[in-house]
């Protein structure tokens, strides 16, 4: 008589988040203050107004936007102001910031809209590896998000994680 193989990761109950799957889609651009700089240091608030005043906007339409100054120059709070007094009604997202930063903050806008709710009770695992690195602040969110409801946290892959909580039981 066979025994049966019994696939004891499936019937584990186990629920396995991949961080990779909240990355963020969405188009993104970068508006880069240098581009209006006179001299690449200065910037004239005349000349700055009549250039965001003849600008396209509709190219950033539905598209999140790193709202940026890539040079070293002393840019007044204002331009930042004025940029995104015309690009709120068109874009999607606007975040202060490089690329990087965009990205980040819309990878954590996604982490957060996880409903902590569905995983009342549950043993959860935070899938570890993969093709996308992921930044460990990504880890540490998913982990604050869920730690009030579940039963368990773990790190890593079903077959093989690291334990990082576990509910105390009820006294």
């Amino acid at each position: 008589m066979e025994n049966p193989i019994i696939n004891k990761v499936a019937e584990s109950g186990l629920i396995t988040i991949d961080p990779a799957n909240f990355l963020p889609q969405e188009e993104t651009a970068v508006f880069d203050l240098k581009d209006y700089l006179f001299m690449g240091l200065i910037l004239k608030e005349k000349d700055f107004r009549e250039a965001l005043k003849n600008l396209d906007w509709e190219q950033y339409r539905n598209k999140s936007i790193a709202l940026t100054c890539s040079v070293d120059a002393i840019v007044p709070a204002w331009a930042y102001m004025l940029v995104a007094a015309y690009l709120q009604p068109v874009a999607k997202e606007i975040v202060m910031g490089d690329e990087k930063e965009l990205q980040k903050q819309l990878f954590l806008k996604n982490i957060n809209a996880i409903k902590s709710e569905e995983f009342t009770d549950k043993r959860v695992v935070i899938k570890g590896c993969g093709d996308i690195p992921i930044g460990e602040y990504a880890y540490m969110e998913i982990t604050k998000l869920l730690r009030p409801v579940v039963k368990s946290i773990m790190y890593g892959e079903p077959c093989s994680t690291v334990p990082v909580y576990k509910k105390s039981p009820a006294r």
